[in-house]
């Protein structure tokens, strides 16, 4: 498999907080890897420097076998696509026109989206269960509806590798497993890579291959998710008791 994501002695701190130390990684074409750890130990500061968005960091981050510090944006939107935490619409649109914003790495500067660039929106759009909205204002949507747009549009965007920031955000259950279910298959049938922050562990066993585990001050560990994700592992990283059940479609991990 080829390696689309790697980093070489990464290291990454916020304010005061060390996020990781010496982190080498590499993420393969169709793995999908959680970030797992308390809230505060960096999750998403992570997410968004492997995105670039902390430049300091670039010459410890390749995609393929290229130094992000030698991407240019234009490629590098093509490359990879970040799912936010939040959704800011700073301006009225439509969900049609807020999903077309995914194509705007693919398009010429002061070039209009092709019908075949509306397609890819309204294919991610029927894919997110959003056909019937195409020209609903998004100020009028749920936040669980906007959470599927935003998923939306980063599938009209199509990046190698996809990173998530609680992508289940506002989503209820039905909508959480079928859009992990999605990204999922997304992966492992296009080859692509996935890297999202999760708060449900069950939710990283069951749709993801690998898993980052963030101690604090530093401290990660990383591997697949049979051997990352275990009582004593999740146990430490939340410092909470956590119990494993074996049930049929694998383990169940609980808080006591």
């Amino acid at each position: 498999m080829d390696v689309l994501l790697r980093t070489r002695q990464l290291d990454l701190s916020i304010g005061n907080t060390q996020v990781c130390q010496g982190l080498d990684i590499e993420i393969k074409a169709g793995q999908r890897w959680a970030i797992l750890g308390r809230n505060g130990v960096g999750k998403t500061t992570l997410l968004h420097c492997l995105a670039g968005f902390k430049p300091q960091s670039h010459s410890s981050i390749y995609y393929r076998d290229t130094p992000l510090a030698l991407e240019s944006l234009g490629d590098l939107a093509k490359i990879r696509g970040l799912l936010p935490q939040h959704q800011e619409d700073n301006f009225p649109s439509t969900v049609l026109d807020t999903a077309l914003t995914g194509r705007h790495p693919h398009i010429k500067p002061w070039q209009w989206e092709s019908e075949t660039d509306k397609q890819h929106a309204r294919d991610a759009l029927a894919k997110m269960e959003l056909s019937d909205f195409e020209q609903r204002s998004i100020d009028q949507l749920s936040g669980g509806e906007r959470q599927r747009l935003a998923i939306a549009t980063l599938l009209t965007q199509n990046p190698d590798v996809m990173l998530l920031d609680e992508p289940t955000n506002h989503l209820d259950i039905q909508h959480q497993i079928a859009s992990l279910q999605l990204l999922q298959n997304l992966a492992l049938e296009q080859q692509k890579a996935l890297l999202m922050t999760l708060h449900d562990m069950n939710l990283a066993q069951r749709f993801c291959s690998h898993a980052l585990l963030l101690f604090g001050q530093g401290e990660v560990m990383s591997g697949t998710v049979d051997t990352m994700l275990n009582s004593d592992n999740l146990s430490r990283l939340y410092h909470y008791p956590i119990h494993t059940i074996d049930a049929e479609q694998g383990p169940v991990f609980l808080a006591s």
